[in-house]
């Protein structure tokens, strides 16, 4: 819930859950969305986890999860 309310650190959790399967089934996409989101505050931790993630996707579905990150962005926002 707080990753939706735009708390950038629950997002970058969230992300974290879905790169590894923690909790969630394993989905690199939806990872990248959520580190997408996450890292637009700037912090370089969640960047670096960003770009790490988007080099285990082909160019097709990254561009539709970077579409996906850019609807999610516009409605949850970042607060960081």
């Amino acid at each position: 819930m707080a990753a939706e309310q735009g708390d950038a650190h629950s997002q970058y959790n969230l992300d974290v859950a879905y790169e590894y399967g923690t909790g969630v089934p394993q989905d690199h996409a939806t990872a990248y969305t959520w580190h997408s989101v996450s890292s637009v505050g700037g912090n370089k931790n969640y960047e670096k986890h960003r770009d790490d993630t988007a080099g285990k996707l082909t160019p097709e579905p990254l561009l539709q999860t970077q579409k996906r990150a850019t609807e999610l962005f516009e409605k949850y926002g970042s607060d960081k």
